[in-house]
């Protein structure tokens, strides 16, 4: 048996973990040293993630101030009321600033996910799923790229996939493989800043735009690769001697129609599928419903390819069929013009919190001055020390792209919730104007590393 005086209970979040010597509690952030709580890892400082974050410094141009400490290592206080883990007051280009950081759980939050692909995932407003809980949905796609909307306050306290959505966030935000299934749509496999694993195959290619942008981007090539050139894509499909591009520089309409339906000059309403570009299209000849005058047609040639260039071939009409035949130079050094302009596909994601909740006692006493300090840009709000966009508005909501925050920063609570960095920098003048805690201030030249946190009593 363990003496009962040697276990300590960690009271840095509403679940109270009570740790035996030697071990750390359910979020793996804390551990009974010695008799006492105490962070697991030490207080990062600014210096050591400004690179990753790629945040402005001293010299930019940019006002500042500038944290010198961020909120990674820097543990959190609780209840909220208790002064903030760390206060530090330093001088800045002759300017008394001060930091103050903490690592805030956050239930209001979720997480964006940017996927640069065309390939189908799934409807949009489809349920998203990970480990047969449902962690989010689809949301509305962006040029180039799919969307995931994961996470968020009803999501995060339902029974059943509360726990699941947060340790999912957390593991996307520290850079951690993790696989999701779409309803009726895609199994996704991937990582933050690598390519994704979609239905088995990697994703190698971004495309270089819809259809229609692709007339105009390789407007010249096209003229030259082929008598009609047909980009197929979900969004735009566009078919070269009907569009404007075309219709400049072409000799004159092909007669070739598509089959899908026509929004404007050589634009056509992609549909959704696994097929070409995203698209219902298997084969790449029946994106065309007829041609006009087949017959007297005799070797026009006719280029087809996705809006990446991945998969892509060239038709001639033979007998009034269209036959496919070699590459000619002229089309193949088309095709090879989009994949080069293709920017490689990859995963991103913003973290978005909202702290404009009792997390703010913990700096001043005056929430609601505050709170609009920091959307007057007089409080530089940071996250591990990267920028951060703020939402207008009420509250305190904001974005940040997790790869500007350091790999392992984020953690979670079994309430349950995510554990963020943050830190709000400003001048002496406007802290103590907010009502800031002089009482708790720390020289920063006192802190002498490594830095801590150690629960107090």
């Amino acid at each position: 048996m363990i003496p009962e005086e040697n276990v300590v209970t960690c009271k840095c979040c509403p679940v109270f973990c009570r740790i035996r010597p030697g071990q750390k509690g359910a979020c793996q952030r804390y551990e009974n040293y010695h008799g006492e709580v105490r962070r697991t890892t030490p207080l990062v400082r600014y210096d050591q993630v400004k690179d990753i974050a790629a945040a402005p410094g001293p010299g930019s141009g940019d006002p500042g101030p500038y944290p010198e400490i961020t909120g990674i290592g820097s543990g959190t206080t609780y209840p909220d009321y208790k002064r903030a883990p760390f206060i530090v007051q330093y001088e800045e280009e002759g300017v008394e600033v001060v930091t103050v950081v903490s690592e805030v759980p956050l239930s209001y939050c979720g997480m964006e996910i940017k996927i640069d692909t065309d390939e189908y995932l799934g409807e949009e407003c489809a349920k998203v799923y990970s480990e047969g809980v449902q962690v989010g949905f689809v949301a509305q796609e962006q040029y180039g790229s799919k969307m995931l909307s994961l996470g968020g306050i009803n999501l995060i306290k339902e029974k059943k996939s509360g726990l699941k959505t947060v340790l999912l966030m957390e593991a996307i935000a520290n850079r951690e493989t993790v696989e999701v299934q779409v309803e009726k749509g895609a199994h996704m496999e991937f990582k933050v800043g690598e390519a994704p694993l979609i239905n088995g195959k990697r994703v190698e290619k971004m495309r270089v735009g819809c259809g229609s942008a692709a007339m105009a981007l390789f407007a010249h090539p096209f003229r030259e690769a082929a008598d009609e050139v047909i980009v197929i894509d979900s969004d735009l499909t566009a078919i070269y001697t009907e569009h404007p591009v075309g219709k400049d520089l072409a000799p004159g309409f092909s007669g070739v129609h598509l089959k899908f339906r026509r929004s404007s000059l050589g634009r056509y309403f992609g549909d959704d599928g696994e097929g070409w570009g995203g698209t219902s299209i298997q084969n790449p000849l029946d994106i065309i419903s007829h041609i006009e005058d087949l017959q007297n047609k005799e070797g026009m040639t006719v280029l087809i390819t996705e809006a990446t260039g991945e998969r892509s071939a060239l038709f001639q009409i033979q007998r009034g069929k269209l036959v496919e035949i070699p590459w000619t130079p002229q089309a193949l050094r088309a095709v090879q013009l989009i994949r080069e302009n293709c920017e490689p596909s990859r995963v991103s994601a913003l973290f978005i919190g909202g702290a404009g909740g009792s997390a703010r006692v913990g700096v001043a006493s005056k929430p609601l001055k505050f709170t609009q300090a920091v959307h007057q840009g007089k409080v530089k709000m940071t996250s591990g020390g990267a920028p951060v966009f703020i939402y207008p508005g009420g509250g305190i909501t904001y974005a940040v792209d997790v790869e500007k925050i350091m790999k392992g920063s984020f953690g979670w609570i079994p309430t349950p919730a995510i554990v963020a960095p943050i830190e709000y920098t400003m001048s002496l003048d406007l802290y103590l104007e907010l009502g800031g805690f002089a009482d708790s201030m720390v020289p920063l030249k006192d802190l002498r590393d490594p830095v801590v946190f150690c629960q107090k009593p």
